[in-house]
């Protein structure tokens, strides 16, 4: 359990977190701090990190027609350990960004900048969640293990990105669709073009969910000079949601054509059927944007978890007429 202590305790409530999540109503409240800093009142990014890890290991063994004891294992490790990892990069992210969270009205209240946890305690936190996620990543075969420690690269340089460059959703997708590559290579054993293409639509994936959800702090960005798709893009935003939309569902059908077995005309049917009920899942959040609805904004976002969880189901069971 967490030993630092906190400067003092302002439980304000966090802006986007889920209305009566288990954190605020069950959590001991020691805890409650360092699971926020988790985002564990907040799991749709644990489902934008899994899904991709999902998407690889279905499309691993649609590709190789066999599943295997072990699969079920990469299953669910992939899940515990995005939870954690999410856990530890969200802490980092917290560590880098406190004194800019500070002056935005949806992160003010978060553990750092309110004074809940200190910088040392939110590090410890981190190292205690990385360390028992490189346990799990140890499970896997000589290759994912590799691919899992370089994954530490985009994540430790994400929070900088908003500095640099208008692009920091481009971090965010190398980041987070990592799993992709490592969950195909846990399966297969070795790293094959079609995981990329998969890894490259979830990045463009990416761009398309976070712009929107960048959309709900534009103006405090502005103020703060941090940058952002959303703010590189204003007005314009939906004719770049839609690229990115396209370049997304264009590189899962080339990721599905690519790991196809030959010959089997019916599982690869289906499993195009992945990205074109993606397609359609984009489209209708597109239909429904406003830009200026920051409940609107925030509903899409979270929107995402189904957008990529439909994807799973057709590749699962393409695999099974592999």
């Amino acid at each position: 359990m967490p030993t630092d202590a906190p400067r003092e305790r302002q439980p304000g409530p966090i802006a986007d977190a889920v209305s009566g999540n288990w954190v605020d109503r069950r959590a001991p409240a020691a805890w409650k701090p360092y699971l926020r800093l988790s985002r564990a009142d907040r799991p749709i990014g644990t489902w934008l990190l899994l899904l991709p890890c999902w998407w690889g290991l279905t499309l691993g063994i649609f590709a190789t027609g066999s599943a295997r004891p072990h699969d079920l294992w990469i299953f669910a490790g992939c899940a515990i350990g995005a939870w954690l990892m999410r856990g530890a990069g969200c802490t980092w992210n917290d560590v880098t960004d406190r004194d800019i969270d500070g002056g935005v009205w949806r992160t003010a209240q978060r553990p750092i900048p309110s004074g809940q946890v200190t910088v040392r305690g939110a590090i410890l936190w981190m190292g205690a969640q990385a360390l028992v996620a490189f346990g799990i990543l140890l499970t896997f075969n000589t290759a994912a293990i590799a691919l899992g420690i370089l994954a530490l690269l985009p994540v430790a340089v994400y929070p900088f990105a908003k500095r640099f460059t208008w692009w920091p959703q481009v971090f965010l997708g190398l980041a987070f669709n990592w799993g992709a590559l490592l969950a195909f290579t846990a399966h297969t054993g070795a790293l094959a073009w079609p995981a990329v293409a998969l890894y490259l639509a979830g990045i463009f994936w990416t761009l398309f969910y976070d712009t929107i959800y960048a959309h709900q702090d534009r103006e405090d960005d502005a103020l703060i000079g941090v940058k952002s798709t959303a703010r590189l893009f204003g007005a314009d935003t939906p004719r770049w949601l839609r690229r990115f939309l396209v370049a997304a569902v264009a590189l899962m059908g080339l990721a599905v054509l690519g790991a196809a077995p030959r010959g089997e005309i019916l599982a690869l049917m289906i499993a195009l059927g992945g990205p074109l009920a993606f397609g359609w899942h984009l489209t209708w959040q597109l239909r429904r944007l406003d830009l200026d609805d920051h409940g609107r904004l925030l509903s899409l976002f979270r929107a995402n978890r189904d957008a990529g969880l439909v994807v799973v189901p057709f590749f699962a069971l393409a695999a099974l007429f592999a």
